[in-house]
């Protein structure tokens, strides 16, 4: 007789984990197109669930496809809807860069996956929202973990902890504490800056003070502040960080790195109202690469988005439990 995965100490409703434990054994090749389910009342008894209880979870699987029903014989496997892997996938906002690595991971993916896309909007109880409706109800579920500073991390990681380890996948950004073996794909924030500002130390070496333009309201990693403090420490530049360039006062032999593309618009202008050269008594450096950037000939330090996304869809696909960090360099152009 076929045994649900079922634990009553979780806090995932019970009709959930039932749902969960088909849709995973369907996919694992446990439950094949045929098989004979438990009945309700089999599965009520024996697991000590309410009838409506696992009503409400073989209703669902037939919703989803996985499942059918023969009047007075019962319930039958049907296999996985179109064989295909059904991923959900949630990130924080989808900006320009983030829908790189969507359209890179659902290329990657190619016919043999459908992907449907949430976002939190840095919003943890909209994301917990998210994955405790849809529980079950997928083979994958891709999560880029940026949340708003003063979150609660414990809360997060409780949503996280929902999420069975073998259908989990962090994107973006990786969190140490969730344990176990699970597929990353990550940035590493704060050596990313230190790495790539290091690599064109022969560039920034001609500066004497540095500034950062990090926005206080933009929900970015604070790792970036800390790797570029500890790069101007160890080759002891002056420095400075600030929330926005709109009172930023253009001074010489100062080199700015950008992260929003309105400051770095902002900075382009006052630099234009002095006498001095972009790339000579001024320095500029901008986050993240783009086609305007390029035509402009700002120096860049950016993370590889499409390989970001291929590289999940990879690891997905091959089921490799791999942590890995995705590659961030500097551009070199004519603005540093």
């Amino acid at each position: 007789m076929y045994r649900l995965q079922i634990n009553p100490e979780e806090k995932t409703p019970k009709y959930k984990q039932i749902v969960s434990s088909v849709i995973h054994d369907i996919g694992k090749g446990i439950l094949k197109r045929g098989d004979h389910l438990p009945s309700i009342n089999y599965v009520s008894e024996e697991y000590y669930l309410g009838r409506d209880t696992v009503e409400k979870a073989y209703r669902e699987l037939k919703e989803l496809g996985y499942i059918s029903s023969v009047a007075g014989k019962g319930f039958y496997v049907e296999g996985a809807p179109a064989n295909k892997i059904r991923v959900l996938l949630v990130m924080n906002k989808l900006s320009s860069y983030k829908k790189i690595v969507y359209y890179s991971f659902l290329k990657a993916l190619g016919d043999k996956a459908t992907v449907d896309l949430h976002i939190h909007h840095y919003n943890a109880a909209l994301f917990r929202e998210i994955i405790e409706k849809n529980l079950g109800k997928y083979h994958y579920y891709v999560v880029i973990p940026h949340f708003y500073e003063n979150i609660d991390k414990v809360d997060i990681r409780q949503t996280l902890e929902q999420i069975p380890r073998d259908e989990l996948i962090l994107l973006d950004k990786d969190l140490p504490e969730v344990k176990g073996e699970i597929i990353s794909v990550y940035q590493d924030f704060e050596r990313d800056i230190y790495q790539a500002l290091e690599t064109g130390q022969d560039l920034l070496k001609k500066y004497e003070r540095v500034v950062l333009v990090f926005p206080s309201d933009g929900n970015y990693p604070q790792e970036i502040a800390r790797g570029f403090k500890l790069y101007c420490i160890h080759y002891q530049k002056k420095f400075a960080i600030i929330e926005n360039a709109m009172d930023e006062k253009i001074t010489s032999s100062t080199a700015y790195i950008v992260i929003e593309e309105t400051d770095l618009a902002e900075i382009i202008k006052k630099i234009r109202q002095t006498p001095y050269e972009v790339g000579k008594e001024v320095g500029l450096v901008s986050f993240n690469d783009a086609t305007l950037k390029e035509l402009l000939s700002i120096t860049v330090i950016t993370t590889d988005f499409e390989t970001m996304g291929r590289t999940a869809a990879a690891l997905l696909l091959d089921k490799k439990k791999l942590r890995i960090k995705t590659p961030f360099s500097m551009i070199r152009r004519q603005s540093l």
